[in-house]
């Protein structure tokens, strides 16, 4: 009897042994079906920070800049020539991660103290009561938007969620700080902060001139006192996460989220010598260095998963948070450095708002293919989900995101019947083209820019004038008021907040107000 137990025993060890292998190895090869994920998101990279192309023609920028590894993912996938973000970082970021439009989440400006808003009013407006704690996993913060986060999405079905890089999700003090609480397993880098102290190793990644630690980049402290940039820090750390997820079988999102090209510009001293012998601008030459970083931090991760393998079952997403800096901070002429476009950064000008985009979907995206058709960045939560295919699943909050993955099988979409809006009803410091509290609406070939102060707008067919260099709203006045009523009739269906007027203490008006209309149109005339 001893025996005979003995030796069910010793059966019943193997035969569980041998059916969790099995399992394991089951769960293994449904992993390997599901595609990986890597988000390769830029901060303040503009449409024309690189040596691919994305208007009808090379430009001088495009020749200035040397990106080969963005050529490289451009051949092999689709290039999109009009993706939008949302003019400044934080509004960018909630968008992607809770598929909403800003003003819709109410998160319209970029964030970092708690219960701070860190930029004044302009003259003549008063704030409304933005969002300017960010987005949180709850309901429980005051002045925040309470989302369903796109990573915890991919982490309950499945993935190994991998956070780099900067963040900027939540103030400081709150849950969404913490790209952990946001549904990531995995957090190199990432905080409330939206930008470096330092790119140096050696400044232990940290403004030495500061009495504050609190823009230092956290989790990197194995490169304290090294002869490292920032952008090769986060790539190496990312290339360990992920190694981690493959040789665990395991499906992995990266969200590889790059401090560069963000302030301060600070020289990669791999590539910025070149630059300086080419006679640019000191500024320009650390610039253009730190693009070329970046995309070596791509070119790395690319050549890690063809050496591992892994490849083929890797989708790349290349995207920017919005438009190059050039009001302040750069060399050279203001407003000039994202040419064809007008402006940049914290403008509703396509300088500010129009983002290089590229997408690798390897067997789906015909190689070296383009598409014109619209993106917005909400649109990159539905996306993700689906090609992680993810079917059924729920979030507190309303998507405004649609997928974008029939563009990618080369399906033709019709850009005339969708809108795509933005809402900025705060300020941001600097002035310039486009710069101030804003609602825009594009729709088709046209573009309304209606700005708070003053209650006036702007009107550009952006196809005939990239530039937007000319103003047809009171030449094309039935296209005018017909935007306007799209725009306000958007405004109201998300609740948008709108500023005050500190000359009549009053709501500032919707866009389609008649009055306001009539109002523009008769002293614009008047003016002429």
């Amino acid at each position: 009897m001893f025996k005979m137990s003995n030796k069910i025993i010793i059966f019943l060890f193997f035969f569980t042994a041998f059916i969790s292998c099995k399992s394991d190895k089951k769960e293994a090869e449904l992993f390997k079906e599901k595609p990986n994920i890597i988000l390769f998101m830029i901060d303040d990279m503009g449409w024309q920070d690189t040596s691919v192309p994305f208007w009808k023609e090379k430009t001088t920028f495009n020749k200035r800049y040397q990106t080969p590894n963005m050529e490289r993912l451009a051949s092999q996938g689709m290039k999109f020539t009009q993706a939008y973000a949302t003019p400044v970082c934080t509004p960018t970021r909630v968008s992607l991660i809770s598929g909403m439009n800003a003003a819709r989440h109410k998160v319209t400006n970029w964030t970092f103290k708690r219960d701070i808003s860190m930029v004044t009013p302009p003259k003549g407006l008063k704030m409304p009561l933005w969002n300017l704690n960010g987005a949180q996993p709850t309901d429980s913060v005051p002045r925040s938007v309470h989302i369903t986060p796109l990573p915890q999405i991919l982490k309950n079905n499945g993935y190994e969620t991998i956070h780099v890089g900067k963040a900027h999700f939540g103030a400081i003090g709150t849950p969404g700080a913490d790209p952990t609480v946001l549904g990531f397993n995995v957090n190199i880098g990432g905080h409330a902060a939206g930008q470096p102290g330092s790119y140096y190793g050696t400044d232990d990644f940290r403004n030495l001139k500061s009495k504050t630690t609190i823009w230092d980049v956290p989790s990197l402290e194995k490169y304290h006192g090294k002869d490292i940039f920032l952008t090769e820090a986060l790539t190496k750390e990312a290339i360990i996460a992920v190694d981690n997820a493959v040789a665990n079988n395991k499906p992995f999102y990266l969200y590889m989220s790059h401090y560069a090209v963000h302030t301060p510009i600070q020289g990669d001293p791999r590539f910025e010598q070149k630059y300086i012998d080419k006679g640019l601008h000191p500024i320009e030459a650390k610039y253009a260095s730190l693009i070329e970083g970046m995309d070596k931090s791509l070119g790395d991760i690319m050549n890690y998963l063809e050496e591992k393998g892994v490849s083929d079952n890797t989708i790349i997403l290349f995207m920017s948070d919005n438009g190059g800096l050039s009001a302040v901070a750069r060399g050279g002429e203001k407003h000039t450095h994202n040419k064809p476009l007008s402006s940049g950064k914290g403008s509703v000008h396509e300088g500010g708002i129009r983002e290089p985009m590229l997408v690798k979907w390897p067997g789906i995206t015909k190689a070296n293919s383009i598409t014109n058709d619209f993106v917005i960045i909400e649109d990159f939560f539905p996306t993700i989900i689906e090609l992680a295919g993810i079917e059924n699943y729920k979030t507190v909050q309303s998507v405004d995101g649609k997928s974008f993955t029939s563009i990618l099988k080369g399906e033709k979409q019709n850009n005339n019947n969708r809108a795509l809006f933005w809402h900025y009803p705060n300020n941001w410091g600097p002035t310039g083209p486009g710069i101030g509290a804003t609602s825009t609406i594009r729709k088709g070939d046209w573009k309304l820019i209606y700005y708070h102060l003053g209650s006036h707008f702007e009107l550009f067919n952006v196809a005939e004038d990239i530039g937007e260099t000319l103003n047809l709203a009171l030449k094309e006045t039935e296209k005018l008021k017909e935007l306007a009523k799209d725009l306000g009739a958007y405004l109201r269906s998300v609740n948008a907040q709108m500023p005050i007027s500190t000359s009549t203490n009053k709501v500032v008006p919707w866009p389609d107000n008649d009055d306001v209309l009539i109002a523009y149109i008769l002293k614009k005339n008047e003016d002429y």
